[in-house]
């Protein structure tokens, strides 16, 4: 029997929702407990688990996170009027990566998983394009009103002072929508801070976009921002040959397409979420697209980039065999895994996580892929595994690694 590798710290776990609940039990059970001597501090994070503590379990997840240091989390539902009534809630809770990215006031990286046998989508992307994504504010934290006839929409500040800035948003004559949005300095600078740290830590260049020419204010105090940040560093960031540039986001979104990657692009909430989606497509599969929240104090939490694979889900549950992706789960899994050997300094936990990441890529590599995957290797397959023959293929080759 291989002798388990001892883990200092617990590591938070957070589990989730559907297709990727049973994908996340099995990585557990046949990678991770098999191999590492490991304490977990479990919190689910499944919708009906958030219902039933009125969403209070995902804010003693955040705090979990900020007293162990580093999370993994699985993909979760966020709910709307459809998955109120299917999973018969309360209300629509908020997202739970919203709640957590606020209170740990993180930003989020997500790089895709490249392979030698799965080629780009877009032609000139030789490396990696990291999506660094602000998480917080704009649309996640907004209000809206729905308009149902005519009247004035406006936006309103009152000062501790007293003092009010009043702007009239709209006159309507009808029924429409209004939304307001916001966000704060402190968060702004973390993000621009976090972004400049990766680049320096990764050795790549850094591109921030936003749209200051239409939204002189709201984008334009991101640029404002940013540039601040970036002078402060300006002799270190020349020193480690890193590169700023300030784009407007259309120009990025075209320079992009473009570019040969090896760099980081900056990108406010929403268009971080967007972009990320198309870079993982572009790579090859959101399934192949890691995703980590860092914190401004250091905080770490792993997760995939994608949602809960509702559909192969409802064919789980009617007893069919299913073929879906676990790779980004597995790579949550040793991201966490890999953070908690190094800030514990323990190589061994290191080395079992890069291993992990290894045995996930000599699998596809030698064509042992999931159904999403076969028309995307090269050459392109008709064989697939199911989504536990995929995982079981990873397993037996960390056990040869493990007993070598």
């Amino acid at each position: 029997m291989t002798k388990k590798i001892k883990v200092k710290t617990p590591l938070v776990e957070m589990d989730g929702d559907e297709m990727t609940r049973i994908i996340w039990k099995m990585i557990k059970d046949k990678l991770i407990l098999k191999n590492l001597d490991i304490e977990l501090k479990y919190f689910d994070l499944g919708v009906k688990h958030r219902d039933d503590t009125d969403d209070k379990v995902t804010v003693d997840a955040a705090e979990a996170i900020k007293k162990y240091g580093v999370g993994v989390k699985c993909a979760t539902i966020t709910p709307d009027a459809d998955r109120i009534t299917e999973y018969k809630l309360k209300k629509a809770w908020p997202s739970p990566n919203g709640t957590i990215r606020s209170l740990l006031d993180g930003t989020v990286f997500r790089k895709p998983i490249m392979t030698n046998n799965i080629l780009p989508a877009v032609r000139s992307w030789r490396k990696p394009i990291v999506i660094g994504r602000h998480a917080y504010g704009d649309v996640y934290k907004s209000q809206e009103i729905l308009v149902e006839g005519p009247g004035k929409a406006e936006l309103v500040f009152t000062g501790e002072n007293g003092k009010t800035i009043r702007k009239e948003i709209h006159n309507f004559k009808g029924g429409g929508i209004v939304m307001g949005m916001h966000n704060t300095d402190k968060s702004i600078r973390s993000f621009a801070q976090a972004c400049i740290n990766y680049a320096l830590s990764e050795k790549m260049d850094l591109w921030f976009g936003a749209k200051d020419t239409i939204s002189k204010i709201y984008h334009a105090r991101f640029k404002d921002i940013f540039g601040e940040e970036i002078a402060k560093h300006k002799d270190e960031l020349a020193k480690a040959g890193v590169n700023y540039r300030y784009l407007l986001i259309d120009d990025a979104v075209a320079q992009i397409m473009k570019h040969e990657g090896g760099l980081l692009w900056a990108c406010k909430n929403y268009d971080g979420d967007v972009f990320s989606d198309m870079l993982a497509s572009g790579y090859g599969s959101l399934g192949m697209m890691t995703s980590v929240l860092v914190s401004p104090d250091g905080k770490f939490e792993y997760e995939a980039a994608h949602g809960t694979v509702r559909r192969h889900y409802y064919e789980h549950l009617k007893g069919n065999a299913t073929s879906t992706n676990s790779v980004a789960s597995i790579f949550a899994w040793a991201g966490g895994i890999k953070k908690r050997g190094a800030l514990d300094g323990t190589q061994a936990v290191v080395d079992f996580a890069n291993m992990l990441k290894k045995s996930v890529i000599d699998c596809i590599e030698s064509g042992i892929v999931t159904k999403d995957l076969t028309n995307l290797v090269t050459p392109a397959t008709k064989k697939y595994e199911t989504t536990e023959g995929f995982i079981d293929q990873v397993a037996l080759r960390v056990e040869k690694a493990m007993n070598m």
